[in-house]
């Protein structure tokens, strides 16, 4: 099996990140088959919408959340990585796991 699995749906909260926000986290790499998909089709609407990755970010975006990393935009990128027989591929990971940073003190 290509990804660890195929759902259907964000089971994370949501995160309203825009693409600028996406933007900044650096891509690292990630395995294919440590993926969760949060599309159990890829959607040509999907694919060619404005704001598809396709046409957008060059990196998949993947959330991590509750020790799974769901690809949530991408599959097209994920799925040309493992037709070219690649096990890993390049994307953005948002750690929904990690610790929230502290608010800054309000300057007086």
């Amino acid at each position: 099996m290509i990804f660890k699995s195929v759902g259907d749906g964000r089971p994370y909260p949501e995160h309203a990140l825009s693409h600028r926000e996406w933007a900044r986290i650096p891509p690292r790499q990630v395995r294919l088959d440590s993926l969760v998909t949060t599309k159990a089709v890829l959607d040509l609407h999907s694919l060619l919408a404005k704001d598809s990755t396709f046409y957008g970010d060059l990196f998949p975006h993947v959330v991590q959340w509750r020790g799974e990393l769901y690809l949530e935009d991408g599959l097209h990128r994920a799925l040309r990585a493992a037709l070219h027989q690649r096990s890993v591929l390049h994307a953005r990971v948002l750690d929904l796991d990690a610790p929230a940073a502290p608010a800054e003190p309000a300057s007086e």
